[in-house]
């Protein structure tokens, strides 16, 4: 019953029919023209990108689609594929990788029976994540190949995925807009999702990656499982250890060399505009890794108490340049190991920032949100029992009231038990369970937020959540020149979250009172001794 539930969540935004027998399938024309496809260029005369373009639309007419294709689609399939593609890869492309996608698809309903018949027991079956409904989906590397071929030919039935509020899935607006205003950026973007075709098509990988959809409740109960959303009086009285602050001026996130939870500077909508025009730092990552894409079938649009975790994702692409500048570099192997699951070692959590929030971004209410917002991304709920531990609670866990929090050990607080661990053994000493937070200038940048600010708010939150570390790439940000030796200074005098929480508060009020223009850094050094504020400056 579970199994067909989750199914009959998904399936109107599925291109597939049940038939008689409660299998799922094509129509027959659609299995007529996929199978005249794998046969290849000889037999179907889809050798261009101009024929590809009818062929997609023959195939939507087959399923009755009402929805037409972004205008100037077309003109772009016959634009990348017929002239920015060289001649000979274009050869390639429809010799080689069309048939075996269209074989890819042909499969896709026996993919789909397979998967649902794995997921069974485990409850990790692929139906709509909706608001407020925490869960994990687990998708075979192979399966979201073939959804990925069902949005590289448009076959995504649209026309209720806005009712839903779930985000763009097929790849006609990424050919639309190569065509209607050219770009190099944009033109690279493709190069990356082609690439991952031609290697799925070469070798298809074997490994899994999961989608959930993670949440602080709203609402308080004692026999709730999760944790709840935390009120400002929560932050006041915490007196869990800052965690360990690492800086970095160069690199990026996705190349950390350890363990981590990697931060999505997300869109709301998962992807943002991956599969438009966007080409920033949550666009570049689902083109270098384009298996996230798949978690845009199926998971609405994140409200202020919620985050999105993906694990497993594999890197098929190299780049380089950022922004009107990314330029795809060529193949890129992954060499991440796997763990129980079969997925890759590659974390990654979708956060979104508030956008444009100008002076509000000091008011105490957003301030909240925020801090919440990277706290529900950066909190692993597995371990909810190290929380309970915490808190000395039996029965349940208000965090909202936490009055132990400030409960002390022979060996320290209890938080950095939790976080330490002891020489026995707890999960914690597992190098499976030290999983930092590697980050950068979230909600910065297009979305207009101060990058002081946020600085303090993920450490905040990565903190509270017991994470060993905080890794946080600046990108030569001048605005946090100073962030290692501020950061230096806070660990060195022992300030924990409460404390950190307090001093953020009492600036943003100075901010928003007009009594000061100084940025949070400015403002807070000079309280420092003389001989610290000297020192720092060297």
């Amino acid at each position: 019953m579970e199994e067909r539930a989750e199914l009959d969540s998904i399936l109107p935004y599925l291109p597939l029919l049940i038939g008689s027998s409660c299998r799922l399938l094509w129509t027959s024309k659609v299995v007529e023209a996929l199978e005249a496809m794998s046969r290849g260029p000889d037999h179907s005369r889809v050798n261009c990108g101009e024929v590809l373009s009818i062929a997609i639309s023959d195939m939507r007419a087959s399923l009755s689609l009402p929805e037409p294709l972004a205008p100037f689609a077309p003109q772009g399939y016959a634009l990348f594929f017929d002239e920015l593609l060289s001649g000979a890869d274009s050869t390639k492309w429809f010799a080689g990788v069309i048939p075996k996608l269209a074989n890819l698809l042909l499969r896709l309903p026996s993919l789909v029976d397979l998967h649902y018949q794995n997921t069974q027991t485990s409850g990790y079956g692929l139906r709509i994540l909706g608001p407020q409904q925490p869960g994990m989906v687990l998708l075979s590397q192979e399966l979201i190949g073939a959804l990925l071929a069902c949005s590289l030919f448009c076959l995504f039935p649209v026309s209720n995925r806005g009712l839903k509020h779930l985000p763009t899935i097929n790849f006609d607006g990424l050919f639309a807009s190569l065509y209607d205003n050219y770009c190099e950026n944009q033109e690279n973007k493709v190069r990356c999702i082609v690439h991952y075709f031609q290697r799925i098509c070469s070798q298809m990988p074997t490994g899994f990656v999961s989608f959930e959809r993670k949440l602080l409740s709203l609402e308080h109960h004692p026999w709730q499982s999760g944790v709840s959303y935390p009120n400002a009086d929560f932050w006041t009285k915490s007196t869990i250890p800052l965690c360990p602050f690492l800086v970095h001026s160069s690199g990026l996130i996705e190349d950390h060399s350890t363990g981590v939870l990697e931060v999505d500077f997300a869109n709301k909508y998962l992807g943002g505009g991956a599969l438009h025009r966007g080409c920033v730092q949550e666009e570049i990552r689902f083109m270098i890794n384009p298996e996230l894409i798949a978690g845009m079938l199926f998971l609405p649009s994140m409200t202020e108490n919620e985050a999105i975790e993906i694990v497993g994702a594999e890197r098929f692409s190299g780049y380089t340049g950022y922004a009107s500048s990314f330029r795809f570099s060529g193949d890129y192997v992954d060499k991440r190991s796997i763990d129980f699951l079969g997925r890759r070692k590659t974390r990654i959590v979708a956060i979104d920032a508030l956008c444009c929030p100008r002076m509000n971004q000091y008011k105490l209410k957003y301030l909240l949100r925020e801090t919440n917002k990277a706290f529900c991304g950066f909190l692993d709920q597995s371990k909810y029992t190290q929380y309970k531990r915490l808190f000395k609670i039996m029965d349940s866990v208000q965090l909202n009231e936490a009055p132990s929090t400030s409960i002390e050990t022979n060996g320290g607080s209890m938080a950095e038990e939790v976080r330490k661990s002891d020489e026995k053994g707890d999960q914690f000493m597992d190098p499976e369970n030290c999983i930092g937070i590697a980050t950068g200038n979230w909600g910065c940048g297009a979305f207009g937020g101060d990058p002081e600010i946020k600085t303090i708010i993920q450490w905040l939150a990565a903190s509270q959540a017991l994470r060993p570390f905080i890794s946080y790439y600046t990108f030569g940000l001048e605005a946090l020149q100073n962030l290692a030796q501020v950061s230096q200074w806070i660990i060195l005098h022992k300030w924990n979250v409460g404390d950190l929480w307090n001093m953020l508060i009492e600036y943003s009020s100075q901010k928003l009172r007009g009594e000061t223009n100084l940025g949070f850094f400015a403002w807070l050094l000079p309280s420092l001794p003389p001989c610290e504020a000297v020192e720092l400056a060297k």
